[in-house]
């Protein structure tokens, strides 16, 4: 018998462990880089347990393949996600008198939203969210934690938490205050407002639209880019800005001091100075 003490937690990793649930994540390997592609479009890809695991571990196995240089996050048609399930909420709600109460929805919140959201912000390779339609919650979250997000004309930004009593979760807030500042994310909370993909591209929260059949094709163009520069450069520059974003000016400048003589040491710089001399 299951003991009391985070149960809730392990039943849902379970359920999102049966090798007989249903495939919800799809993954398309194209050299350098790759499309995760989340796949219940009946239910606009809520994230189920299933799903959660499943793109856990796809992730996980792209973060450490070496010759993955990008990956490109998107959602089967018409929407990216349509965050939390609502029947895991119910079934976190009626458990909060249990032993631990909100102890043990902290862990998947945690372990799973956060463990993903982790991942993404904490690899070398390049995240490329690819919003095909609506993104709400975490998936939103997700999105955001992603080092580039490009848009369809068919994306609108949920914010979905405040409607449900909930906080900007899972990264947001500081997505949120880092492009809007603190007014604007406030306010953006308080409106609840959905955004059309050429609202958020005006805010900052994307940094491209296309038409919606050429989203694919865009996200592509986004990987060719980074295929284009030296493997090093591309590693090394991610951590350095996300780390800079929360450094004043002079934190900055010493990050950047300390990172670039290891430039020097590469090959790739070598040859690119020699062949600007010839």
């Amino acid at each position: 018998m299951m003991a009391e003490k985070d149960w809730l937690y392990r039943a849902m990793v379970a359920a999102g462990d049966d090798p007989d649930a249903p495939q919800r994540v799809r993954v398309e390997h194209r050299g350098d880089r790759a499309v995760v592609i989340l796949d219940e479009p009946r239910r606009l890809n809520v994230l189920s347990a299933p799903l959660v695991r499943q793109l856990r571990r796809a992730l996980t196995d792209l973060e450490a393949d070496p010759d993955v240089r990008s990956v490109v996050l998107t959602g089967a048609d018409p929407g990216f996600s349509a965050g939390g399930d609502l029947q895991m909420m119910d079934a976190a709600i009626e458990q909060l008198g249990a032993a631990e109460g909100a102890a043990d929805i902290w862990r998947w919140i945690r372990r799973e939203f956060g463990g993903i959201a982790r991942l993404i912000a904490g690899s070398d390779t390049i995240f490329v969210a690819a919003l095909n339609g609506a993104a709400a919650g975490v998936g939103l979250a997700w999105a955001l934690t992603c080092d580039l997000v490009i848009a369809s004309e068919h994306a609108v930004i949920v914010p979905a938490f405040g409607r449900l009593g909930l906080l900007p979760e899972v990264g947001t807030s500081w997505a949120l205050t880092q492009r809007l500042g603190y007014q604007g994310a406030l306010a953006y909370y308080l409106r609840g407002e959905h955004l059309d993909a050429r609202a958020a591209q005006r805010l900052g929260l994307v940094q491209e639209v296309v038409a919606h059949d050429r989203l694919a094709e865009a996200a592509d163009e986004w990987c060719t880019r980074i295929a284009a520069l030296p493997p090093h450069a591309v590693a090394m520059t991610k951590p350095l800005l996300r780390a800079a974003a929360d450094a004043d000016w002079a934190g900055a400048l010493t990050l950047e001091e300390f990172a670039e003589p290891v430039c020097f040491t590469t090959a790739a710089f070598a040859d690119s100075v020699r062949s600007m001399l010839s």
